[in-house]
């Protein structure tokens, strides 16, 4: 379970500096990007609507593989200047449709001839969604203001690319849109078991961005469901929440989430993710020594403390260098990853950066003779951490 859940995230909240500063691209607690409508047809070189209008089906015997003619309706997008309405498309491959189905259809230009990628079946109404779409210049909040009114719209194909152009958007995009969220029509998509699990992350976190006190009672509810299994997207709820409520919200997920060695570890690592967003995204939201306070709650448990000791590194939480010697004899912690997170946690506090007129703080002088007691009782660790160690 824990190995999911660490692949499962790692894309949306960096276990390091490195991944921390890729995934800022990305919308948090949403599923991987992927390629939009609008980006495919800004990428196009042609674009055309079509209508199926006949085909002939493969004579494998005979060597064909069958093909597909569709007439042209609209001419969206021509760099090779000879598409015009009314002529037709012959492609390879036999696709099975009626007279009359529209189709949407990419292509690029290779010495004037045009290459077609495979006809995307459409409607009338996700035709012009895409056509009426703000292009990729726009700026970006009158782009997500576009697709913010297609969210759960009842054409799946419309309501799934719109859900990807959040997913694709960074978080600070998405923030100056919190005005025109629609609140109650959140509440209603994070209450509805028939929403798509994968948008619960996003929903969670707009309300957050735009909810009152009721949506703050709502969301707390949502975290504190009692469950025996995994739910996705609860991190993004959380996060919610937290930015709704800030400190006040924090000590109810230190008590339910993090405190509580009863609930799933899938609800513990949700409750992880959550403090990692307010860290990197919600800054003085919630103050820092709390977060680090809460963060330090988890290295009671001995299945997330490397993952926790990295965070702490990354948060310069100096104050947990005797608890992590502490650790690395006991037991409970006799884990190779718990023992490398505890040697680069060293080796980041001794390396931390200090400026050229000031004193070394006390940290690094602590850190350096702890690397070296280290170094003498399991040289064989340090090593190993040193040689996959970047500063």
């Amino acid at each position: 379970m824990r190995l999911f859940l660490c692949l499962l995230t790692a894309a949306a909240i960096g276990l390091t500096n490195g991944l921390a500063a890729a995934t800022a691209m990305a919308c948090p607690f949403c599923s991987s990007p992927s390629l939009t409508l609008s980006e495919q047809l800004s990428g196009a070189q042609a674009a055309v609507l079509v209508q199926w209008s006949s085909g002939k089906e493969a004579k494998r015997d005979e060597g064909f593989v069958g093909s597909t003619t569709y007439e042209i309706l609209q001419v969206v997008r021509d760099e090779s200047h000879q598409l015009k309405k009314g002529s037709t498309i012959t492609l390879d491959r036999y696709r099975i449709a009626k007279p009359g189905d529209l189709f949407l259809l990419f292509g690029s230009v290779n010495e004037g001839q045009v290459e077609w990628s495979s006809p995307l079946e459409v409607t009338e109404t996700s035709f012009n969604y895409v056509v009426q779409a703000p292009s990729k210049e726009s700026p970006s909040v009158e782009r997500l203001a576009y697709f913010l009114k297609f969210l759960e719209f009842p054409d799946q194909m419309i309501a799934n690319d719109a859900y990807a152009e959040f997913s694709n958007a960074p978080y600070d995009d998405i923030v100056p849109l919190s005005s025109r969220m629609p609140r109650e029509k959140l509440r209603e998509w994070l209450a509805n078991p028939n929403v798509t699990p994968t948008r619960i992350g996003l929903y969670g976190l707009m309300l957050g961005l735009c909810g009152q006190k009721d949506d703050a009672e709502f969301l707390k509810a949502e975290v504190l469901k009692e469950t025996d299994t995994f739910r996705l997207g609860i991190d993004g709820v959380m996060a919610g929440y937290l930015l709704l409520t800030g400190n006040q919200g924090l000590e109810v997920i230190e008590q339910s989430k993090l405190s509580n060695s009863q609930v799933p570890f899938s609800e513990t690592f949700a409750a992880m993710q959550a403090l990692r967003f307010m860290w990197q995204y919600a800054k003085g939201r919630i103050p820092a020594d709390d977060l680090r306070a809460a963060m330090r709650i988890l290295l009671n448990r001995p299945n997330l403390a490397d993952l926790v000791i990295v965070d702490l590194a990354r948060w310069n939480d100096w104050s947990v260098m005797d608890r992590l010697m502490s650790m690395y004899s006991d037991d409970a912690y006799q884990v190779p990853s718990v023992k490398r997170a505890i040697v680069r946690f060293m080796l980041i506090a001794e390396k931390d950066p200090v400026p050229p007129s000031a004193e070394p703080p006390a940290h690094i002088a602590q850190a350096k003779a702890n690397l070296a007691l280290l170094r003498e009782k399991d040289p064989k660790t340090v090593k190993a951490a040193e040689r996959f160690f970047f500063d």
